[in-house]
């Protein structure tokens, strides 16, 4: 068996293990740990005038991204949120005005229909299921946020955003996934120093 597989196989284990942790959280819990994370966000990340936050519409048992959504819009930043265009392809992002109406965008989420404006962020927030204490983090298998980052050429703030129960000891890593700069939970804020990130 090679390095690959093992690697493929402890990835996959930790994927179902870490839907079981998040989907044991109760539904009070999860309302509570989304309205903290979201004042924590805001208090700690920072935002230029002019720069735009992706965010993510939560499915399943995701620590939900309105309330932010809600303060980031209130403050006046711009937030945008990504599109799967195709299975081999990057995320498009797309600016979310208010009052405007959302649509199924793919695997069950919600984004701006067809002809909002598309976008770049600058501060991309990422959906998960595990982080480890090197910012390495577990995300669906399908590498659509990889993918993505990848073909961003101006500087991009990588965000976490999850329960604090969601972090595991060691996450394994492979050369095509990219380390998290911090991530933020209801119980706070981890930034990864460059040195960490590997």
């Amino acid at each position: 068996m090679s390095d690959t597989t093992d690697l493929s196989r402890a990835k996959s284990d930790m994927r179902d293990a870490a839907h079981q942790k998040r989907a044991a959280l109760s539904p009070s819990f999860r309302a509570e740990a989304a309205l903290a994370a979201a004042e924590t966000f805001t208090a700690s990340v920072p935002i230029k005038s002019g720069q735009i936050v992706s965010l993510y519409w939560a499915i399943r048992d995701e620590l939900s991204t309105e309330p932010l959504l809600v303060q980031l819009m209130d403050e006046g930043h711009q937030v945008c949120l990504p599109v799967v265009l195709g299975r081999d392809q990057p995320l498009e992002f797309r600016l979310w005005e208010a009052g405007q109406p959302l649509a199924p965008s793919g695997f069950g989420t919600l984004a701006p229909q067809a002809g909002a404006p598309v976008v770049v962020p600058d501060v991309m927030v990422l959906p998960m299921l595990g982080f480890d204490a090197n910012g390495n983090r577990l995300g669906y298998g399908a590498g659509f946020y990889d993918r993505t980052i990848d073909q961003i050429e101006k500087p991009l703030i990588l965000v976490g955003y999850a329960f604090s129960a969601q972090e595991v000891d060691v996450m394994p890593a492979e050369p095509h996934d990219k380390p998290l700069d911090m991530v933020v939970s209801e119980a706070g804020v981890r930034r990864f120093l460059p040195q960490e990130k590997n």
